[in-house]
């Protein structure tokens, strides 16, 4: 019997690739734009299936008014479920699935393209040209080959990484309890964290957020660090300790800032705010710096992406609705 699903945080993207690929399974999907919190729950109640995307707040409260209400299943869009209370989900007897792997290589080439735009200043010379400007004062670059790589975490993401920058001629090292036998065979060097930090010219982050991984990098990680290293962050916003970074940028001990995650962005990625005042001093101060470049999200943005989200997501509902046992749940 097709389960009614409750839809949050959608996009005209995200409804037209979520009902394509459910005309194979013939749910009830209703789409909500507003992002879940305690005072949206209200939309999904007697809804048995909850979908929520990344900064979807699917909390005690939120769980605490839900379960009641019928809700028998949380179906992340999402590979992350650090937004997930799952101690309150076990609790209510909530169901939790996730999208473990939607397309490892929109987010690795993601991470490169923030590395080549700001080693080459991309950015910054699209505008110079744009104003007349052919001057190449302030653009200049290094060459990647040679250059040593620091990818902590080597999962799907991490792997992919790996791939792409060894076939730029640089040394990787990486970081992770459980080493990638595929990274292994490439020649990548499995290290401690502090031997990464302390040798990378490039740093780039493909973990989960955890208590655990909470702001990882900080003022005391950064103090390991090479002068001038580059920093990546396309995983989740709070590894990094973004106040920490504000203070190695204004030290130069942080050469170069990408970031398409940010710890406090739910109030602000995947809406248009160009008419708005900033209010988030912090984020404020982020984008003072020429040479930091931040994207909204974007790095899990390609048609093949959202294709294998909705696939997946759709899939995980299905397994549900037959009582089977989904390999996506999330287990506490």
């Amino acid at each position: 019997m097709p389960l009614r699903v409750a839809v949050f945080s959608t996009k005209p993207y995200d409804r037209a690739f979520l009902q394509r690929v459910n005309a194979q399974h013939g749910h009830e999907l209703t789409f909500f734009e507003p992002r879940l919190t305690q005072e949206t729950a209200s939309l999904a109640d007697g809804f048995p299936v909850l979908g929520a995307f990344v900064n979807d707040q699917v909390n005690a409260a939120v769980l605490d008014r839900l379960a009641p209400k019928g809700l028998r299943l949380v179906a992340l869009r999402s590979a992350g479920f650090n937004n997930v209370d799952l101690a309150a989900a076990q609790r209510h007897g909530v169901t939790v699935v996730r999208v473990p792997a939607y397309s490892p290589h929109s987010v690795a080439e993601h991470t490169v393209a923030l590395m080549l735009s700001l080693n080459r200043k991309i950015h910054r010379a699209y505008n110079r040209v744009r104003e007349g400007n052919f001057a190449l004062d302030g653009l200049l670059g290094f060459d990647f080959v040679g250059k040593t790589v620091g990818v902590i975490g080597t999962g799907k993401i991490g792997e992919a990484v790996t791939q792409i920058m060894t076939g730029f001629g640089c040394r990787v090292l990486a970081y992770d309890p459980k080493p990638n036998e595929a990274c292994i065979g490439r020649g990548v060097e499995y290290v401690a964290l502090d031997d990464l930090l302390q040798q990378s010219d490039i740093v780039t982050l493909h973990m989960p957020l955890t208590p655990q991984s909470h702001h990882l990098i900080g003022s005391e990680a950064l103090g390991k660090m090479k002068q001038g290293v580059m920093l990546i962050n396309t995983s989740r916003g709070a590894l990094l300790d973004t106040r920490a970074m504000i203070g190695g940028l204004k030290s130069g001990k942080i050469g170069y800032l990408g970031l398409d995650v940010y710890e406090e962005e739910a109030d602000l990625f995947f809406e248009d705010h160009s008419e708005d005042v900033i209010r988030d001093d912090v984020f404020s101060r982020l984008l003072t710096f020429p040479n930091v470049l931040i994207t909204g999200h974007q790095a899990f943005f390609t048609e093949t992406a959202l294709e294998q989200i909705a696939t997946t997501t759709l899939e995980n509902i299905s397994a549900f609705e037959r009582g089977e046992e989904c390999r996506n749940a999330v287990k506490q």
